[in-house]
């Protein structure tokens, strides 16, 4: 499949001028995201970014204000990918209990890279995901940028779960909670598997994660 036969929409409000309608915008989201991944979104400013695509700082800004706008583009790219995945996974499954199954799957296992966007690379992306985007929600301007439809993208990948699970016990009461809960849950168990391992009960080779979520939920709705 050919790069962008498949395009990831996102919120025009985050950015200046579109970044995959260049070959330099292009260049800014693959750079940003192997130098958030490298550095950390602290360290990480556009003069160095600038630095390590070979451009100039100013040319940056012509596609994001801040480099806050361009963390919340990147996780808002990520999640409508997500989303896409879902709807490609489960659009043809009857089921409920194989729907929801195969979506707490995308929720919670490994990142793999998807050819149809050669400039970025999915796999850095998800750990900055894990690592940095509690960032775009903790500011204080976060209510505004609701507002702004800023978190469209997660906020549909909840609904769209939410609505699995709705579908297979219509009577139970919180399934934006809980689906929230197994998204930054599952995040958090990535990030302690790697550096905090007797916090988990991950085992090398083993799908454990995965596992813990699809009979957590199951239990939890039945």
């Amino acid at each position: 499949m050919k790069d962008l036969q498949i395009h990831i929409e996102v919120n025009s409000e985050l950015y200046l001028k579109k970044p995959d309608s260049s070959e330099l915008g292009r260049r800014i989201i693959s750079g940003s995201i192997e130098l958030i991944n490298e550095l950390g979104f602290e360290e990480f400013t556009f003069k160095k970014l600038g630095n390590k695509i070979g451009s100039p700082e100013s040319s940056i800004y012509r596609y994001f204000e801040s480099k806050h706008t361009l963390l919340i583009y990147l996780t808002s790219w990520f999640w409508s990918w997500i989303e896409y995945r879902l709807v490609f996974a489960t659009i043809n499954v009857n089921s409920p209990i194989d729907k929801l199954k195969r979506a707490i799957k995308i929720l919670t296992q490994p990142v793999v890279v998807d050819k149809s966007f050669s400039y970025i690379n999915e796999v850095l992306l998800h750990k900055i995901i894990i690592t940095e985007s509690v960032k775009v929600f903790h500011t204080k301007d976060v209510d505004d940028e609701n507002k702004k439809g800023y978190f469209k993208s997660y906020k549909q990948v909840v609904q769209r779960v939410s609505g699995m699970v709705i579908e297979i016990n219509p009577n139970f009461k919180f399934p934006h909670m809980l689906v929230s809960t197994v998204i930054e849950g599952a995040n958090h168990q990535r990030y302690f598997a790697q550096h905090l391992p007797s916090l988990t009960n991950v085992e090398k080779g083993k799908e454990n994660i995965v596992e813990f979520y699809i009979d957590l939920i199951f239990k939890v709705i039945k």
